[in-house]
């Protein structure tokens, strides 16, 4: 029988707002507000909007609830947590606690790419309205030795100094203040972007469904991401879980995380594809539509400057609010396994992923000759091992894990807290976890080597 006891000196969310707000703020990041739009320009528009709406909940309800629950139950890290089920399953964690510590060696890089971006913003360094001179802006600062190492290095400070405050002083708090930030910044970009001669026509493609256009991979490239864009498969919300105390409604909790995550994704789209359509770019550019179209669309407009801060400062929340996540679960693994000062942890795994992601930096630039995996660089190999393989992976292993090993009825027992409270989907969700969560995934995996 388990000692299901809670560490004494264990940390714990201070409230149950901070809990939601800070794994609504995992979920959300820089594929929020960059890759939603961009892959629902890309797929469809409002075909892709709904079949994304109705995996959210078949998948990405499923893995978040089973994430959660796996965290509590344990009070430990993602690798702990497993091992203290099943010891022989430790390493499932292990995977999550690798995919956090490469995703954030690239990640802090693109969000070093924000940060000079923000101050270009108040220097009126993006004043132009023509994309291959914003193309050349942006390629000039990827492309140079020290300057994003600079950026990418002061991102890593910030990630460094809110979770080395910890839980309730440190990650907690920042949510508290970012996220609701976020929400109001974004609203109101959304808002003007929509009031745009022509932004109508962007708000009917991303809202209105045209079910011609639903075919397979549309369905498979809205599984795809609305896996990634929770944070699922790499310790995260099993890490956050651990520290939520035994009376919390997870269910509840594990329902509102993803429709936060889907609310900011879908106002990205509203601040982004009206302005898109307004001014005739293509929906489609990709990671350009941050740094080249959207600085194009702010300077043809009204205030277009003030615009572009709020923009960029907002992309900087989104991401520094996923990192932490990132990094959170790197050092809890650490502190809990092998006990060290979390001070000393935190200083320690930050300079070793700042050390990780200068490679990812220099091969965007001096270092693009270099490749590690065929055709692949030090940023895009990351990015395909934790993206294609790492995520999905230890998706598909938790679905596994708590399905047939752990075992839907503990499972359900600790969601509703030793059967004090209501989960009316519990028989729904034991089916999606075992059966529907499991073949979406490998399909999703199998898809990645094809």
């Amino acid at each position: 029988m388990e000692n299901r006891n809670q560490t004494p000196e264990r940390e714990q969310w201070g409230s149950k707002i901070g809990f939601i707000l800070a794994a609504s703020g995992s979920a959300v990041g820089l594929g929020n507000l960059w890759k939603f739009p961009y892959m629902a320009g890309k797929n469809g528009g409002g075909a892709f909007v709904l079949v994304y709406f109705i995996i959210l909940f078949l998948v990405g309800f499923t893995l978040m609830l089973g994430e959660i629950v796996l965290g509590r139950h344990t009070q430990l890290n993602a690798i702990g947590a497993y091992r203290k089920i099943r010891k022989n399953w430790a390493w499932v964690g292990g995977l999550g606690v690798l995919a956090g510590f490469l995703i954030l060696s690239f990640y802090s890089v693109v969000g070093g790419w924000v940060i000079n971006y923000i101050i270009k913003s108040v220097t009126g360094g993006l004043y132009s309205s023509d994309p291959k001179v914003l193309g050349n802006i942006f390629n000039d600062l990827v492309s140079s030795t020290m300057t994003p190492i600079f950026y990418h290095a002061i991102f890593m400070v910030l990630t460094f100094i809110i979770v080395l405050g910890g839980i309730g002083g440190g990650i907690e708090k920042a949510s508290k203040i970012m996220m609701p930030a976020l929400f109001i910044m974004i609203v109101i970009i959304a808002i003007r972007s929509m009031t745009l001669p022509g932004g109508v026509e962007g708000i009917k493609y991303l809202l209105v469904p045209d079910f011609s256009k639903i075919n397979m991979d549309v369905i498979l490239n809205a599984l795809g991401q609305v896996f990634f864009s929770l944070s699922l498969g790499m310790g995260c919300m099993i890490t956050y879980g651990s520290y939520l105390n035994k009376d919390t409604n997870i269910p509840q909790s594990a329902a509102i995380i993803p429709l936060v995550d889907t609310g900011i994704a879908l106002l990205a789209g509203l601040a982004v594809l009206p302005a898109v359509f307004a001014f005739g770019f293509e929906p489609e550019a990709g990671p350009g539509l941050i740094f080249v179209t959207l600085p194009a669309v702010f300077s043809q407009m009204p205030l277009g400057g003030l615009f572009a801060f709020m923009f960029f400062l907002l992309v900087l929340f989104a991401a520094l609010t996923s990192s932490i996540s990132m990094l959170e679960v790197c050092v809890a693994y650490v502190v809990d396994e092998w006990k060290w000062n979390r001070k000393f942890t935190t200083i320690l795994i930050s300079l070793a992923i700042f050390i990780m992601g200068v490679p990812a930096s220099l091969s965007m630039g001096p270092w693009s000759h270099i490749t590690i995996l065929p055709g692949k660089g030090f940023f895009d190999t990351y990015d395909y091992i934790t993206s294609n393989i790492l995520l999905p992976l230890g998706g598909l292993l938790l679905c596994i894990f708590i399905g047939w090993i752990w075992g839907i009825d503990q499972a359900v027992k600790e969601a509703t807290n030793n059967g004090t409270l209501k989960f009316s989907l519990a028989p729904m969700w034991g089916v999606l976890i075992k059966y529907v969560g499991p073949i979406a995934i490998l399909i999703v995996f199998i898809r990645s080597f094809i």
